[in-house]
């Protein structure tokens, strides 16, 4: 594990909060909601300096707070990540904002229509430009240069955030069940490939790693049943809450199509049998990461073996329901 100490919860749990607004409605027209503050000092997406835009609804709020797990987990080089219905349908590095957006973008361009776009590095121009091509709800961004803020104004009914601080989330998550509450430590995992198992006799190049990486950070986020595809820092395919993991990576390798030659395979839990480590090698898949600690991952490192693929195991699992 990446943490040396297990965080604990507390014996009692208490939340209070002050309305900060009333919302139009929760998920759907019929359920009333309103979004309520922690603590007296506003925090995260209290304290996010709207720019323009219609009033945030409940639903894009959830699907902000989903881009912002997400965009947490890249720090360094430019990244784009483009949420719908809390699931990410594209995500990309790049060398510039502009090519990080586009490439997740293009990932998946019919579903990033009517998208929540979160971006770790300031907008600039070029990345203004190519946010008013298309219809979007919402984006976030740590800053906004002047110049890029008169291009996204044209576009006057997209929220546009500024959150300098992404990074910073809730200690605890609650989930509310009937005659109580549940409280869990958030996922808040760092994954590093040095805690990593390669259970194959193919071992993985450097940029394998980098991007076998790269796709279980975005795994991570993804509803479980999770299977994510990817190639050159970008998801190609996103098969996501399934209740079979046969069908996630069906999905995913369907939308990665010839794409997937060459890609690298992701999955938030481990295989039980080894159909999908030889549908993904069919499909032209050439690692795979994912947890391991199934009683039958013999068969899976067999098969890869056998197919010559890369797989590796993380000893660690991501769910996420």
């Amino acid at each position: 594990s990446a943490t040396s100490v297990t965080p604990s919860v507390a014996t009692d749990v208490a939340i209070s909060g002050q309305q900060l607004q009333s919302l139009r409605y929760g998920e759907n027209p019929h359920q009333p909601a309103a979004w309520y503050q922690t603590g007296l000092v506003p925090t995260g997406w209290t304290a996010a300096t709207k720019l323009q835009g219609k009033e945030l609804s409940y639903n894009n709020l959830v699907d902000l707070e989903a881009a912002r797990r997400i965009i947490t987990e890249f720090s360094d080089n430019p990244a784009a990540v483009i949420i719908k219905h809390t699931n990410p349908c594209g995500v990309a590095l790049g060398n510039t904002l502009f090519e990080a957006y586009e490439k997740a973008f293009h990932a998946d361009p019919i579903s990033a229509f009517g998208g929540i776009v979160a971006l770790n590095h300031p907008i600039d121009i070029s990345t203004a430009t190519a946010l008013t091509q298309t219809f979007l709800e919402c984006v976030v961004a740590p800053e906004c240069d002047q110049e890029a803020r008169k291009i996204l104004s044209a576009k006057s009914k997209v929220r546009i955030l500024l959150l300098p601080d992404l990074q910073t989330g809730p200690q605890q998550m609650i989930n509310v069940i009937a005659g109580g509450f549940l409280v869990q430590v958030p996922d808040n995992t760092v994954d590093t490939p040095d805690n990593w198992q390669v259970v194959t006799q193919k071992q993985p190049t450097p940029d394998e790693l980098e991007e076998l990486l790269f796709a279980w950070k975005v795994c991570k986020h993804v509803k479980s049943n999770a299977i994510v595809v990817t190639r050159d820092r970008t998801t190609l395919g996103v098969g996501a809450g399934q209740m079979n993991r046969v069908g996630s990576v069906k999905i995913s390798l369907e939308q990665a199509g010839e794409k997937a030659k060459g890609g690298i395979l992701a999955s938030d839990g481990f295989f039980p049998f080894d159909d999908s480590v030889r549908t993904a090698a069919a499909a032209g898949i050439t690692a795979i990461v994912q947890p391991g600690g199934s009683l039958r991952d013999n068969d899976s490192i067999q098969a890869a073996n056998e197919l010559g693929l890369v797989m590796v195991f993380t000893g660690i699992r991501h769910f996420l329901h």
